[in-house]
């Protein structure tokens, strides 16, 4: 899964530019226009205004997964419009490793200059000495702001485990070449386990669930560099209610091409999109064993109907149209994307 979407050289995320989008093969919050980059600028801009009353400096927005730009386009164009002053005030930093997405980004964001800064990582970020012995965390946090990521956690390499009804004991699904194909493998003796092992009795034979160490990983990472403010991500994803069900046996590990969903991920590789759902409950966790507290768990349309309760009051949010009206159903449609993304804040 790695390869297939991060490899420099063939990578589905480092070779098309364009896979979101009507011309790509899936649709995005971002895809819907403008809006849900202002909307979230509205509610970056009300939490940063705390942080520079607090600190009387310059604050962070921090965005990983950011693709081509689009997304960091869309917040600064609206800070820059209605909220000029904390714009001045606002470093907006992307964790971006891939030089050539790093291009696509620094080409869209031109115009606001030194204000946008990358890094290849959260420490390059903190500003961790890179001659330093290596060590398994952040030393030194340095970002006092917002932390965040859309759609990123989703598309980071997953582990695949399944059961095996009469032997009682779960085995991982690894990958195998067969004549020339790829095909799926039992890997045996396997260590996963789950906590409640009465379910695993009523579990059906082959009955599949992911696990992900790199999305734990990169939230535990985002969670130390954070010295204050909120880490949130945008996300499809599952409750702790939600993440057995008997309409799943298969897990949720999938492929989009051409805006059509599969689950044979071995086909098209490397030019089909590969996610899977994000284990809330397990990012929740980590979050909170690094020192930070729940502020919410949302859909994202209860999350974006809140930020739009207070931004039609406000008159720098600008003229509410016609075309705002279509794109916020979209993005708050349960048919849509308003069911389908949760999102996670935490805070320190």
């Amino acid at each position: 899964m790695e390869l297939a979407l991060y490899c420099p050289d063939y990578g589905y995320y480092q070779t098309k530019k364009d896979n979101p989008g009507r011309r790509g093969d899936f649709f995005t919050s971002v895809s819907t226009g403008p809006l849900f980059g202002q909307l979230l600028a509205f509610q970056f801009a009300e939490w940063l205004q705390t942080e520079i009353g607090r600190r009387q400096s310059e604050v962070r927005i921090v965005e990983a997964g950011a693709h081509d730009g689009t997304l960091a386009q869309d917040i600064l164009d609206w800070l820059q419009s209605a909220r000029s002053e904390l714009f001045s005030r606002i470093q907006y930093c992307m964790i971006e490793p891939s030089a050539r997405r790093q291009a696509w980004q620094r080409e869209k964001l031109e115009k606001f200059g030194s204000q946008v800064r990358w890094f290849a990582d959260f420490q390059g970020l903190a500003g961790r000495n890179p001659v330093a012995p290596a060590r398994p965390s952040i030393l030194h946090p340095r970002c006092y702001g917002v932390i965040f990521s859309n759609e990123l956690l989703d598309a980071l390499p997953v582990h695949r485990f399944g059961w095996d009804a009469a032997a009682k004991k779960w085995f991982e699904w690894g990958v195998a070449l067969e004549a020339g194909k790829f095909v799926w493998a039992r890997i045996q003796n396997s260590e996963f386990r789950i906590q409640n092992s009465e379910l695993e009795s009523v579990l059906p034979d082959g009955y599949t669930v992911e696990i992900s160490p790199a999305a734990e990983n990169w939230w535990r990472e985002a969670a130390n560099v954070l010295e204050h403010g909120r880490l949130m991500t945008i996300d499809y994803g599952l409750t702790a209610d939600e993440l057995f069900s008997p309409g799943r046996p298969r897990g949720t590990l999938r492929a989009y091409f051409r805006h059509h969903v599969t689950e044979d991920i071995f086909d098209n590789v490397g030019e089909q999109d590969l996610t899977a759902h994000v284990n809330f409950p397990a990012i929740q966790a980590v979050g909170e064993s690094a020192g930070l507290a729940t502020e919410g768990f949302l859909t994202q349309a209860q999350f974006l109907t809140r930020i739009l309760d207070k931004a039609v009051k406000d008159k720098s949010f600008g003229k509410w149209d016609a075309a705002r009206t279509r794109q916020f159903q979209t993005l708050t449609h349960p048919e849509h994307l308003g069911r389908a993304f949760r999102v996670l804040i935490q805070s320190k």
